[in-house]
């Protein structure tokens, strides 16, 4: 199974999704299963943060630099 994903992840989790769907729990891949969730999870994660540090940055424009106020931001 190891050469598989890392050749075809996306056929890897449709594969996984399918056991899933009908409770074929022997059969699923949980190692690499286990990686990719919490993998995602950290870059759900990091995708917050910069979201947020792109908004605290323009509310700081906004507060300190009204006059600069553009449409770029």
């Amino acid at each position: 199974m190891q050469n598989f994903y890392e050749a075809d992840l996306y056929s890897l989790t449709q594969e996984q999704v399918k056991l899933l769907r009908h409770h074929q729990w022997n059969q699923l891949d949980l190692p690499n299963l286990i990686e990719e969730i919490e993998s995602l999870a950290r870059k759900e994660c990091q995708e917050l943060r910069n979201r947020l540090s792109i908004l605290i940055g323009y509310l700081l424009k906004w507060e300190y630099q009204p006059k600069q106020l553009s449409r770029s931001w």
